[in-house]
């Protein structure tokens, strides 16, 4: 694969400036020119990467939904993690809150939501990497957990969704609030209550 003198590949810096420039100026405002000129290089061999400018888009929204603990899944397996129980949950949540509060990730996040309503690729991107990939790690984890007798024994696709389902409606309201340049300050610490509360509601 092409690379560049820096040493990455020539993929990731698309993505890279791509998440940037659909961040400050929007789907349809951020053409394959504009991105190809940002990495430094020509239209056409950004075409030997991605087949137009929604594949970029879907590429990059997929990192949006993924979260830093489910891309780091393929250094510990979910089943040496999962042990850890409540600790396991933590390193969730901290990365999810990351995701929520970084500017860029915010702004992205809108656009992205007005794309779900408009575009099914997208539809679909959100629906594998937000929901399927999500769950199914959090509902191996709380199997585990389970087997562990570290939660009480259940549904581990349900507990994966009622753990999941606060966190991203704390990343929207934090998203409508900065759109009426309210303060956000406070839910900042709702993150860390919901596990609190939700460790407490299922733990042994």
């Amino acid at each position: 694969m092409e690379a560049t003198s820096s040493g990455k590949n020539t993929k990731s810096l698309i993505l890279k400036a791509s998440m940037e420039l659909f961040s400050e100026f929007g789907y349809k405002a951020a053409s394959v020119r504009k991105i190809a000129s940002k990495v430094g290089i020509r239209e056409s061999a950004l075409y030997n990467h991605f087949t137009n400018k929604e594949e970029i888009f879907q590429a990059v929204a997929a990192n949006l939904f993924t979260t830093p603990t489910s891309k780091a899944q393929s250094e510990r397996s979910i089943a040496e993690r999962a042990i850890e129980g409540k600790k396991f949950l933590y390193s969730f949540i901290v990365g999810y809150k990351l995701m929520t509060f970084d500017a860029k990730n915010e702004r992205l996040f809108r656009i992205v939501m007005i794309e779900l309503l408009q575009n099914k690729n997208i539809r679909e991107s959100f629906k594998q990497e937000f929901h399927n990939n999500n769950i199914k790690m959090l509902s191996e984890a709380f199997f585990v957990m389970m087997q562990e007798d570290l939660v009480r024994s259940g549904d581990p696709k349900l507990m994966a969704m009622e753990f999941l389902s606060p966190l991203f409606y704390l990343r929207l309201q934090v998203t409508l609030m900065k759109i009426d340049d309210e303060p956000t300050t406070a839910l900042s610490s709702q993150f860390e209550k919901h596990l609190d509360f939700f460790w407490e509601s299922v733990a042994f």
